[in-house]
């Protein structure tokens, strides 16, 4: 796991020196996560390609230094715990909906020495209420459709900032049906990029929204809303 994630590192530009952190992470991950459900890849190896190397890919495309970044609906910590790891001169708010989540990952950072980092329990669409029009940087490998996603993050990124939304590559028709969405919450898709993860065959893709102007005030929607009438 190691080598996997050294070369890997090497392989993205990446600092190798983050390489003991990472693993560090991904040792407090699968013990916590024999008593709490946090992730489905538990082998050593898998976790070093498609948790820490896939997130890692995100920050070598697009750096985030001096950045207020939002990583909503983080669970586990994923992309914004090994974004935290690999660069420290940035703001990070992570957001679930999960509190004992939120309080393993507050634990972890603080238990790491991590600092910068902001750990809060709260639903997306609430707390777009508080820091709304905030961030630079909003991420997300949340699972949601990305018209549900959008409704979610681009309230919360300002004017000129970007939502960075981890996808399959099977996404295309996805990313097609949310373009109606983006433009009415005031984004716009900018790039599709795909990359292969080192070490392994495995294609992943981040669709890069642009904010372009602000977000309606009529959005977020409340989540029920959001579910029931996606919009399009």
């Amino acid at each position: 796991m190691e080598k996997i994630l050294a070369d890997g590192l090497a392989a993205l530009g990446l600092p190798q020196s983050a390489a003991p952190q990472l693993l560090a992470f991904a040792a407090r991950l699968l013990e916590k996560n024999q008593v709490m459900n946090l992730t489905a890849i538990t082998e050593p190896e898998a976790v070093a390609k498609l948790h820490l190397l896939d997130c890692a890919a995100l920050l070598a495309k697009f750096p985030l230094r001096g950045k207020a970044v939002v990583d909503v609906g983080t669970g586990a910590g994923f992309p914004g715990m090994v974004l935290r790891i690999l660069e420290e001169d940035f703001d990070l708010t992570l957001l679930d909906s999960l509190g004992k989540r939120i309080a393993w990952l507050s634990e972890t950072c603080a238990a790491m020495g991590l600092g910068r980092v902001e750990c809060v329990h709260a639903r997306a669409e609430e707390f777009a209420a508080q820091r709304r029009e905030s961030y630079d940087v909003a991420t997300s490998r949340a699972v949601a459709d990305l018209p549900l996603l959008c409704e979610l993050a681009l309230p919360l990124v300002k004017v000129g900032g970007q939502f960075l939304a981890m996808k399959s590559v099977d996404s295309d028709e996805e990313i097609a049906r949310a373009r109606g969405a983006i433009g009415q919450l005031g984004g716009k898709v900018v790039e599709v990029y795909d990359y292969a993860i080192p070490e392994s065959d495995v294609v992943h893709r981040v669709v890069a929204i642009e904010k372009v102007r602000p977000t309606p005030p009529q959005f977020p929607r409340p989540w029920a809303k959001i579910k029931k009438a996606p919009l399009k």
